[in-house]
């Protein structure tokens, strides 16, 4: 029984539109086009859409839409693929391209950035970690809506509406609807072909600006376009262009020490951490940040890479010494292709001048393909959340800052005093989301989270005093990587820059040492401006 004998519905359309396929199929994805056009405007609030349009002439606006044709294309065909009906090929089209826009939109009022490619690598660590991406929201109600409205619209389409499908060789015309809607898609991983689709896209997408470029071609087909860039970005040329834009970062460690124990290089980037002090907030005490101001050789305010999330960015900005836009097109996600970057990192630049380096995360290992990433990027030894005894249940949902202490310390024990080392120590205990009574007897997310920062402080007091113990010279750096989401304090933040403290102690420390004056800071520079202070760069000393 074919699709026209088994309803007639589709007769009370004037002029039988499936009797005439070709038409009806150009008319629904021209009607696709107009539709996902539109809707992608909502993508991002309209005071940005017009901020990033400003002089932008009628010309510009043509060709933004032609580029994106040939991708809604590529999904029109892929509906009408395994359908053989228009109607239905259109209106998957357009909930494809308004789910993407949905998405984006509220991924930006969340977090103020759209929608990047890099965040497809992310989608099962959403739904995996539900509770650091503040997606408890997303449970078996969600699911059950989403296959709903998925698997019960299309049942709806094919029933009722009839397939286009020519009289004769069926199974010829499905396989032929089949390759193009899916070998096109393969053929992108080929180099030979992605190498010039991805210069081409280069050449009108030079600068990857997550808003901007969602605003020109939309949510899907922004995502797609810096995918393309991704793939055809090769190692070589990521590196020839760090070297030469930014040769100066590039130097070595010098191997003689002006001690008889060589130095300890302590890095702890506390998660979420910004003095709340600088907006006035009453009651707020915090001895140990203000003993570190007294003892930093430079500190200050640290230029945020990202603001409330992607600790990752700064993570690497500081590890890596580069700036988002010297690694182009793998700054949102620079985990992904960790290994490009392995000779030019401060780790691996550190193992092998022969310092022993150890990455501390009271995290599960994989998240952020940290536990690929980590060894690619010089770490000889990690530390992660399988290291601790935790319990969330009894712990709370992460491991605290005093626990993280004393594994740290213990570590760094454990360094033999003739090698220098590198301990690079990422937080957890200020992450949110901040709920009632993760702090006994508080409902209050800001209370909460000053509670928190106040607990961190005391754990950082058994820190400096366990590493000025050390017989040997320690240097500290301690900075927060982005200001908290803490929207029922400010949103976004008046300054969301955080706090950095750069910090000689044990036998680093000097007799004359004075205070010294803040200094506002890029979180790529922290470990270069650490070794010039502690006399360990060659190009320092030259």
């Amino acid at each position: 029984m074919t699709g026209r004998q088994q309803t007639d519905v589709f007769a009370l359309i004037p002029f039988r539109l499936h009797d005439y396929p070709f038409l009806l199929t150009l008319g629904t994805f021209t009607l696709s086009v107009i539709v996902s056009v539109f809707m992608d405007r909502f993508a991002v609030p309209k005071r940005v859409r017009r901020a990033k349009r400003q002089g932008m002439t009628w010309k510009n606006h043509v060709f933004d839409v032609a580029v994106r044709l040939p991708v809604i294309a590529l999904v029109f065909i892929g509906f009408f693929a395994i359908s053989w009906r228009p109607l239905y090929a259109g209106a998957g089209t357009m909930s494809f391209f308004i789910i993407f826009m949905a998405i984006s939109r509220a991924k930006f009022q969340f977090i103020r950035e759209p929608l990047v490619f890099s965040d497809i690598a992310l989608v099962a660590d959403v739904f995996k970690y539900k509770t650091i991406f503040y997606a408890s929201k997303l449970n078996i109600v969600f699911w059950i809506a989403s296959f709903s409205y998925v698997f019960g619209v299309s049942g709806l389409y094919m029933w009722f509406e009839p397939h286009v499908l020519p009289q004769d060789n069926h199974l010829f015309w499905i396989f032929v609807m089949w390759l193009i809607a899916n070998v096109t898609w393969f053929l992108l991983f080929f180099a030979p072909i992605n190498a010039p689709i991805a210069a081409t896209v280069q050449r009108f997408m030079p600068v990857i600006e997550p808003r901007l470029i969602t605003v020109r071609f939309g949510t899907f087909c922004s995502v797609i376009f810096n995918f393309l860039i991704w793939l055809g970005v090769r190692r070589e040329r990521i590196v020839t262009d760090v070297s030469n834009r930014i040769l100066a970062a590039f130097h070595d460690l010098i191997d003689q020490y002006t001690t008889d124990k060589a130095p300890l290089v302590v890095v702890w980037q506390s998660e979420s951490f910004i003095d709340m002090r600088h907006f006035d907030v009453p009651g707020l005490a915090l001895p140990t940040i203000d003993r570190m101001k007294q003892r930093a050789v430079q500190w200050g305010r640290l230029n945020s890479v990202f603001e409330g999330g992607y600790t990752l960015r700064t993570e690497f900005a500081v590890l890596s010494g580069l700036q988002p836009d010297d690694i182009h097109v793998d700054a949102s996600y620079p985990y992904l292709r960790a290994s490009h970057y392995a000779d030019i990192v401060w780790p691996g630049k550190m193992r092998a001048a022969g310092w022993s380096t150890h990455f501390v995360h009271p995290y599960d290992r994989t998240f952020f393909l940290r536990h690929k990433a980590m060894p690619q990027l010089g770490f000889d030894h990690m530390s992660m959340l399988d290291s601790f005894d935790h319990d969330p249940e009894r712990d709370g949902p992460y491991v605290s800052d005093d626990r993280l202490t004393d594994k740290v310390l213990g570590i760094c024990e454990t360094i033999d005093g003739d090698q220098a080392g590198l301990v690079f120590v990422a937080s957890m205990a200020n992450h949110g989301p901040w709920e009632p009574n993760r702090v006994e007897g508080l409902t209050d997310p800001v209370s909460i989270y000053l509670e928190l920062l106040q607990q961190s402080d005391k754990a950082l007091a058994k820190l400096l005093d366990g590493l000025n113990h050390l017989d040997r010279p320690v240097w500290l750096l301690f900075y927060g990587d982005h200001a908290p989401l803490l929207k029922s304090f400010a949103d976004p933040f008046p300054d969301p820059r955080t706090d950095y403290f750069i910090v000689p102690l044990s036998a680093a420390r000097k007799a004359q040492h004075a205070p010294t004056f803040p200094k506002n800071e890029d979180p790529a520079n922290l470990v270069r401006a650490l070794l010039n202070h502690a006399g360990l760069n060659k190009e320092r000393l030259s």
